[in-house]
């Protein structure tokens, strides 16, 4: 079962990582078919820092984003500092990051990295195949607005279609949004334990007890409140809706 699992595991980071590995892999065949180019060195730098800035790249090009802004806004709101920690939510985001791209990985997997694999299409082929769903994840994913200014930018009047938008313009507008759209959760998020945390302050000031830190008393209710209302059940429901 272990062993399945790591294969399967491996398998998905393949398919995500295939247009930028493909890439690599054209570049890297041009160093070697040119051992006598002065340029060699240069080349080899440029593989390198491209093979370095893969995870970035595919982080960026995902819901990741989204999905661990929400998630360090949940331990905030709580009033826990390192509980639950840095390693497990990164690996959580990882996890639901994953099951989220599901279809777009599937899709990936049938239309660029089978064939390829099975030497039925080219590497320009493959690469163009990879960025389709992709390209159409990311789309349907950022705000008209983001669009818009990353157009303005670029100094773009205008494309003949969403499909022609290119790359340059379609992933900072993408990013862009996903920072929205996880504030804008994030935001929700913080109302019911910011209401616990007025209630505790003005029930300890009516008290008369100034020098109790709020923060005391009211952890407790809202873990208490989180356990009882299923919340991380309910924050990656939430997640979810989102990305449809």
């Amino acid at each position: 079962m272990r062993s399945k699992t790591i294969k399967r595991t491996g398998l998905i980071a393949a398919i995500a990582a295939m247009p930028f590995l493909l890439q690599t892999q054209a570049a890297a065949s041009s160093v070697v078919n040119l051992p006598e180019d002065p340029s060699e060195g240069l080349q080899l730098l440029v593989l390198l820092t491209a093979m370095a800035l893969i995870p970035t790249i595919l982080i960026m090009m995902t819901g990741f984003t989204r999905i661990i802004i929400v998630l360090s806004f949940v331990r905030n709101a709580l009033g826990l500092q390192q509980m639950p920690p840095n390693q497990v939510l990164i690996g959580l985001a990882l996890i639901l990051n994953f099951f989220f791209m599901a279809p777009v990985i599937g899709e990936i997997k049938d239309k660029a990295y089978t064939p390829y694999v099975n030497e039925q299409i080219t590497q320009a082929e493959a690469i163009e195949a990879t960025m389709v769903p992709l390209r159409e994840f990311m789309r349907d994913q950022t705000y008209k607005k983001d669009i818009e200014l990353f157009m303005e930018m670029a100094k773009i009047s205008s494309v003949p279609t969403v499909e022609d938008i290119p790359d340059r313009v379609l992933i900072p507008a993408f990013v862009t949004s996903e920072l929205k759209r996880a504030f804008q959760i994030g935001f929700f998020l913080f109302i019911p334990f910011l209401i616990i945390d007025m209630i505790v302050a003005s029930t300890l000031m009516s008290m008369g007890m100034m020098m109790l830190p709020p923060t005391v008393i009211s952890l407790p209710f809202k873990l208490l409140l989180f356990v009882l209302v299923d919340g991380w059940g309910l924050v990656i429901k939430t997640l979810f809706s989102s990305f449809n």
